[in-house]
């Protein structure tokens, strides 16, 4: 029918958007806000579109080809994109559709100027703005000018950025149509953008106007610099007035042209702070109606303001929620757990469900509130200590909120803030047997876990498993455990500074630590050469290793000469080093044992770089070099004023160490044997979901709550939708990057390292393992995708234990997270790699196959030419 193909944008809201698009859409709900003023104009709805595409069957091959290819084969998508437009813009509009728009511009009169608006259904959406992807005309007059353009905004659905864009956010493009918005020209005095919450600093109290003369087109297109507002509270607080050499006005017969300013006017604001301050109230009123901070397009006309586009801000990190308005200030989780990227809603609440202390989910990742402790004076300093030595960046970002000093409250000091701090005051003997007692609890836990979860199911299983989380609790705060944790810490701590004090030597624990027995994450690597050499003798193994696509391999193997025999090798690791993989505090990611062949490039890396023995052999050279460092230390030691009694002291320090540091890996693992066993039962359900046809998949479990989880066991009913959103919402978290401290004003906080010590242009960061080393950057942000040669540096965003197999074959490490007891950190010093980690943007910064230094003992990292 006639009437689907226009729509009045009166007619529309937020929920038209499959008929009008976002833009269309967005206008339609602005104009339902009291007070605030949209140009008037219509939509050539999706019906529209669909009809023109129809016309042109051949398209659907086209798009076929264009699904197929690869978004970085930039030449061959936009070659195809143009044809793609070139067809549709030739398209002859049909009388019907044609008759419909020029009887809604009739209204409106003849020589009335117009701006016509691509308006996609994957646009200006709360998960992607998909902003300046498609194409807009201003100031077209005349219905023949206007049908014309229509079908390039048609067209404009196939630019290449938008493809583009499409395929790396995994959107089909069959699923997205286009709409066109055709509104009444407005000439405006000046006219810019207003984003309702910083878009820097992410602060949501904290609105921007940028604003210029004439049309906004100056400066969307970087014509011009912006005059630039910021707002708070109903007042401007900062402002930056630019000279505004030049700007775009419409043409009395239509488009538009560019003009130089007059000298006069260049440096005169294009607003007044009264003007700002009013805009930003009407900002304020549209986020309301939305619900969530916006990108705001305006024009001045004639001291009134018009709205001709809301779109949401994407890019703006989520916060806490919370149930007062009180201000807070988050840390980081995922920094300290090296997992920065985003968790499924199953693995946030299990972890929630697990953890220490109470956390708060916001962009999929967890924070815990820090606001008591910094401000009580002495939990502060203690918080401020810890944070300092874990990851500088973090201490500087607390600082950088404390200085405010209008942020977090002073409250009565509540005692001390965390654990002691210096080694000497840890209560606990230098016993190895402590750590076996410590081990053999934690297994028996596990081993009871898998024993008496075995037959439970339904409502009984969720009912057990909230049990077994309180057990999984009780395990990690046993008070040995917690001693012996903080024992090896503080004596690598106390190490670190006397021996710097009296020796003059940097990081000396480092080598002290070398081989330390009882890691279970260093072990884990040296156990995967042990397997390459089972697999070695083997050739037909190795080459049929090297064809592996799919899991079912391993039921392969015994069918090849070796094959039994690597198969066995590879179960046994599996057996012991199954429930680990990368992002592991996440319960929904495959482990290993789910996903064997994660671990294959590993071996056949191992293969390939080392020769027999080299476990054997790497770790006694390892323990042989950390004796010579112990005895070089203890000599020098005795030599100095009051030598014996400096020796004795870091004698028993170094003991303490080395019996202690490797435990720091044994919790971590003990925490994901025990999620191996929770997520075999939670999948059996899911199974059973599938099979009552309650759910279509059994992962889609992974984007409910465990709570959610058990309500759908219990009613047999699932929300079909809330799990879609989830989805959705997913997607877009993947996108994001988290924040070390996050306020409740929506404010990420970076750090920054006060350091001018190092040469000019370095990358700075945390020294975590000492040395020096000169190498290829391999930058590697997926470890199935490793592929090293010998003298190879890591270059990575983080490492957690998963990563530990491929330690064996760098000789280096730089990540952009960590700190000194982080995993990575830990296993670096026990290799002896250089490392220097906290490194930000490493990953963009450094280019894979570029030589670099990393300067482990100092903490940084050259770029070699």
């Amino acid at each position: 029918m006639i009437e689907q193909y226009v729509w009045d944008l009166r007619e529309v809201d937020e929920t038209r958007v499959p008929v009008v698009g976002g833009k269309g859409a967005h206008l339609g709900g602005l104009s339902r806000i009291d007070g605030i003023q949209v140009p008037a104009g219509f939509c050539v709805t999706t019906d529209a579109f669909r009809r023109i595409m129809a016309e042109a069957p051949s398209i659907d091959d086209r798009l076929d080809q264009l699904a197929r290819l690869h978004p970085a084969d930039r030449e061959a998508v936009g070659a195809l994109s143009a044809e793609i437009r070139r067809t549709i813009e030739e398209i002859v509009i049909p009388d019907e559709l044609a008759a419909a728009i020029t009887r809604a511009l009739a209204r409106f009169g003849e020589h009335t100027a117009y701006a016509v608006r691509s308006s996609a259904t994957a646009e200006d959406l709360p998960t992607a703005s998909f902003a300046g992807q498609q194409d807009t005309y201003l100031n077209v007059v005349g219905s023949a000018a206007i049908l014309r353009q229509v079908s390039r905004c048609w067209a404009s659905l196939f630019t290449e950025r938008a493809v583009t864009y499409r395929q790396r956010n995994g959107v089909d493009h069959r699923t997205v149509q286009m709409a066109v918005v055709v509104q009444q020209m407005v000439f405006p005095q000046a006219a810019g953008i207003l984003f309702t919450a910083d878009p820097v600093t992410g602060n949501r109290k904290v609105a921007s106007v940028d604003a210029s003369f004439g049309l906004g087109e100056a400066l969307v297109s970087g014509l011009v610099n912006p005059d630039v507002y910021k707002v708070r509270d109903g007042e401007v607080v900062a402002k930056v007035v630019a000279a505004k050499r030049r700007a775009v006005y419409a043409l009395p017969a239509g488009g538009t042209r560019e003009v130089a300013v007059d000298p006069r006017r260049r440096d005169q604001p294009a607003l007044t702070d009264a003007q700002v301050v009013r805009l930003v109230r009407l900002g304020r009123r549209i986020e309301a109606h939305f619900g969530r901070p916006q990108d705001i397009e305006w024009c001045l006309v004639d001291d009134d303001f018009q709205i001709v586009q809301s779109r949401p801000i994407t890019t703006l990190f989520p916060v806490p929620r919370t149930d007062d308005q009180e201000n807070h200030v988050y840390l980081s989780v995922g920094h300290q757990q090296m997992m920065t990227d985003p968790m499924k809603p199953l693995g946030v609440s299990v972890w929630q469900l697990t953890a220490m202390a109470p956390m708060h989910e916001a962009g999929g990742r967890l924070f815990v509130d820090v606001t008591r402790r910094l401000a009580s004076p002495a939990s502060r300093a203690g918080l401020l200590e810890m944070a300092g030595r874990s990851d500088p960046l973090t201490r500087d970002a607390l600082q950088t909120v404390l200085d405010r000093g209008d942020f977090v409250p002073t409250l009565p000091d509540t005692g001390p803030g965390g654990p002691p701090v210096g080694g000497a005051s840890s209560p606990i003997e230098n016993d190895p047997a402590i750590v076996t007692e410590l081990v053999e609890r934690s297994q028996a836990s596990v081993a009871a876990l898998r024993r008496d979860i075995s037959t439970l199911t339904g409502p009984a299983l969720f009912d057990f498993l909230l049990t077994s989380f309180e057990e999984h609790k009780r395990v990690l705060a046993d008070p040995l455990s917690m001693q012996a944790i903080m024992a090896g810490m503080e004596a690598t701590w106390w190490l670190n500074d006397r021996l710097a004090e009296w020796l003059g030597e940097k990081n000396a624990a480092d080598t002290l630590t070398l081989s330390a027995p009882g890691n279970v994450t260093s072990e884990m690597g040296l156990a995967l050469l042990d397997v390459a050499d089972v697999i070695r003798p083997y050739p037909e193994v190795v080459a049929f290793l090297q064809g592996v696509e799919d899991e079912g391999f391993l039921d392969e193997l015994p069918k090849l000469a070796g094959g039994t025999e690597a198969r066995d090798a590879i179960e046994a690791y599996l057996d012991r080093y199954g429930m680990r993989c990368v992002g592991e505090i996440d319960i929904t990611r495959p482990r290993w044992s789910e996903r064997p062949s994660t671990l294959v490039p590993l071996i056949l890396d191992n293969i390939r770089l080392f020769e027999p023995g080299a476990g054997e052999r790497r770790f006694e050279q390892g323990r042989q070099e950390a004796e010579r460092k112990r005895q070089d230390v203890l000599t020098r030691l005795r030599a100095l004023p009051d030598g014996e009694r400096k020796a004795e002291e870091a004698a028993r320090m170094i003991d303490r160490v080395r019996t202690f540091i490797g435990y720091r890996e044994y919790p971590k693992y003990g925490i994901v044997s025990r999620y191996l066993v929770y997520k075999q039962a939670l999948l059996e359900e899911a199974e059973r979901l599938v099979r009552a046809n309650v759910i279509g998949e059994r992962e889609d479990v992974f984007y409910l709550t465990f709570q959610e989880l058990h309500d759908v066991v219990r009613t047999a009913r699932a929300d079909d939708q809330l799990i879609a959103r989830r989805k959705d919402e997913f997607r877009t978290y993947r996108t994001l990057t988290p924040p070390r401290v996050l306020t409740s004003d929506g404010e990420s906080v970076t750090g920054a390292y006060r350091r001018d010590d190092v040469p000019a242009g370095s990358l700075i960061g945390l020294p975590v393992s000492a040395g020096t080393v000169e190498g290829r950057a391999r930058v590697i942000l997926d470890l199935s995708q490793a592929d090293l040669e010998p003298g190879d540096i890591l270059v990575t965003a983080y490492t957690d234990p998963s990563w530990s197999p491929l330690f064996v074959a760098i000789t280096g490490l730089v990540t952009e997270v960590g700190g000194q007891m982080t995993h990575g950190a830990v296993i670096a010093r026990e290799y002896g790699l250089p490392a220097v980690v906290g490194v930000v943007d490493a990953t963009r910064l450094i280019r894979d196959g570029q030589r670099i230094r990393v300067h482990g003992t100092d903490g940084y990292v050259e770029i070699l030419p």
